[in-house]
């Protein structure tokens, strides 16, 4: 046999095995909302918009925030 033919077989043999299953197959949404967690995302998020406030307060009262003391 040629490789053409075999594939001709293979593909009519698969064929062949898909059809009895054509109507098994369902497809059923999920009985639960499926839930996609993003708080890693929101949190650095937060995190960076607090540090920007942070640093813009302490560069507009700088007598308030007095430097932290240095390592002896």
């Amino acid at each position: 046999m040629t490789r053409h033919m075999m594939n001709l077989a293979r593909l009519a043999a698969g064929a062949a095995i898909a059809l009895p299953l054509n109507g098994c197959i369902t497809v059923k949404p999920p009985d639960k909302p499926i839930e996609i967690n993003l708080n890693v995302a929101i949190r650095q998020e937060v995190l960076v918009r607090l540090q920007q406030d942070v640093q813009q307060m302490i560069t507009k009262n700088p007598q308030a925030f007095p430097p932290a003391p240095g390592k002896p």
